[in-house]
């Protein structure tokens, strides 16, 4: 696996606020949160950013946004909304090369972000 910082919170090396876990994903709080809910939903596999994933990667795809879906009923932004980002490319604000779902509801939203 890479040595960014979302693997090391995988290989629990660094610490995080975990709020979900299975054996094929990981959700935390985000340390610098744009919303009041501001979650990270990270795949356990290495996979660098979503232009990398493969076919065989469709199963895995689609958990990371059950999950999301989930942690936003737990958390009970389902009712008044929530936002479900994926960033690609520096452009878009793509920081560290794991892919990863960031979940942010708590507060409205504008259109279009950024």
């Amino acid at each position: 696996m890479a040595d960014n910082i979302f693997a090391k919170i995988i290989r629990k090396e660094i610490p995080a606020k975990i709020v979900y876990e299975d054996e094929r994903a990981l959700a935390f709080r985000d340390v610098d949160p744009k919303a009041p809910i501001h979650i990270l939903i990270v795949p356990k596999k290495d996979i660098a950013r979503v232009s990398e994933a493969k076919a065989e990667d469709e199963p895995l795809l689609g958990h990371l946004l059950t999950v999301a879906a989930e942690i936003a009923r737990k958390e009970g932004i389902d009712v008044t909304g929530y936002r479900v980002v994926i960033n690609k490319g520096a452009h878009a604000g793509e920081t560290v090369p794991h892919l990863h779902v960031h979940l942010l509801g708590g507060r409205p939203m504008n259109w279009p972000p950024g």
